[in-house]
């Protein structure tokens, strides 16, 4: 389900995403939407629904100090954060041992960053990253669309993962964070 679509511009972070709900093979069309500001960051989430409204609601990101550099704030302190919020709210799971969380874009400092199930925090070498099913599509889309104002490229990027991809739908959001 999904398609998480995350580009950094000269204006700040823009984040875009679907609103499929989708369980087996049936898909719902949900009001709550997958793409959010929560203090100085924007966040588009994938893998459920519960995961996103524990990210949204009950996470309180911890201060950021700006002596430390932000990826390994991001690495530390923010994946400590989102652990807890996860544990506590009830959704964090153990698989073979292993902790286990879900999948995420968050944009902070005008960055763009990956979280994967595993808690490991990726940044992409383009300005640009998705997550969910339609990634790959919207990847490409991104790719093919250099030129385009962000807020129509992701536009591009979610209709081509819809097109594509049953578990995509609109209608879609597009949020930005600024510099």
């Amino acid at each position: 389900m999904t398609c998480i679509v995350g580009l950094v511009d000269k204006e700040g972070v823009f984040i875009g995403g679907d609103s499929a709900g989708v369980g087996g093979t049936s898909l719902t069309v949900r009001a709550d939407q997958k793409v959010f500001l929560n203090g100085d960051f924007i966040m588009g989430f994938t893998t459920s629904f519960r995961m996103g409204q524990l990210l949204r609601y009950g996470l309180k990101p911890p201060t950021y100090h700006p002596d430390v550099d932000v990826f390994q704030y991001m690495v530390t302190d923010f994946i400590d954060s989102i652990r807890t919020c996860l544990k506590n709210g009830g959704w964090a799971s153990r698989e073979k041992d292993v902790e286990v969380g879900g999948t995420f874009l968050v944009g902070f400092k005008g960055r763009l960053f990956k979280i994967d199930s595993d808690y490991q925090v990726g940044e992409p070498a383009q300005p640009f990253d998705c997550c969910g099913c339609g990634e790959d599509i919207a990847l490409g889309a991104m790719y093919a669309s250099a030129d385009l104002l962000p807020e129509i490229r992701i536009k591009q990027a979610l209709e081509a993962a819809e097109t594509f991809s049953a578990g995509v739908r609109g209608p879609f959001t597009v949020k930005h964070i600024s510099l």
